[in-house]
């Protein structure tokens, strides 16, 4: 089936949304609440999607000026989340609802309208916009998750882990490159339990190595939110296990995962 920007942009309207009414009854001190992210506020979770949605609507819109800008970032090393997050810092917790609400409107109005094939460029290879979409979606239920674990909400899952899922699937050997390991040929199946119940499979039936489990738990180790010992999740194989053991969806340096739920520093 052909990829639909317009279904695309409408998950990603969803997934804003939930996030949304996460963030909408927060008082100032709320905004400033520390999140499962060392050293980040509830604040500088929105920021830093709202940063990163006009760095997308600009790489698909004006390319060349992405391009530049991108070359100015990595002669200083790189893309430095810290540093961004204290640039947005001085805004207040309306004051970035309304940035966050321009940015995601913007994006979501502008991608839609894609071709989903056209190739823009990222940190990174190019992408075609629709994995700059899909990658979006991630982003916000990552982060919101950060939000909701905050706030101390459960989100009900949707098939919109589905997006998280592929990506996850999708980014197995950046993983390896990341961690400064080279990329195993070799592939994986991974199989899903979805919220309605049904299988999301990816990769050969005879695979050397298997990963299965809840969709959810496989969203929440891909982006990092939980320590492999609080999901379950199967890995067959040695290199399913090295795989789970270093999995990373989002792009960026190697990231140090979380400490299991019974240990914090």
């Amino acid at each position: 089936m052909p990829v639909s920007m317009a279904a695309l942009a409408e998950d990603l309207a969803a997934e804003t949304a939930v996030l949304r009414a996460l963030l909408v009854g927060l008082d100032e001190p709320g905004w400033g609440r520390d999140t499962p992210a060392a050293g980040w506020t509830i604040a500088d979770q929105v920021s830093h999607l709202a940063h990163f949605d006009d760095v997308a609507l600009q790489a698909a819109t004006d390319p060349e000026a992405f391009v530049a800008a991108r070359a100015g970032i990595e002669a200083e090393g790189g893309i430095d989340p810290d540093r961004i997050a204290e640039s947005y810092r001085h805004l207040s917790g309306a004051e970035l609802l309304d940035r966050f609400d321009r940015s995601r409107a913007r994006l979501v109005e502008t991608f839609a309208a894609f071709d989903p094939g056209t190739r823009v460029p990222w940190f990174g290879p190019p992408m075609s916009v629709a994995s700059s979409l899909t990658a979006r979606i991630m982003e916000t239920w990552a982060h919101g998750q950060d939000v909701a674990d905050t706030v101390g909400v459960e989100r009900a899952p949707t098939a919109r882990l589905r997006h998280v899922a592929h990506i996850g699937v999708g980014a197995r050997a950046y993983s390896y490159v990341v961690n400064g390991l080279e990329a195993p040929r070799t592939p994986v199946r991974v199989e899903l339990r979805a919220p309605d119940g049904s299988t999301w499979t990816w990769g050969p039936d005879d695979a050397a190595g298997r990963i299965a489990g809840d969709a959810l738990d496989f969203c929440l180790a891909v982006t990092q939110r939980r320590h492999l010992d609080d999901v379950h999740l199967t890995a067959d194989g040695p290199i399913a296990r090295e795989w789970m053991s270093i999995a990373q969806a989002y792009a960026g340096a190697a990231g140090t995962g979380r400490a299991p739920r019974g240990v914090r520093s």
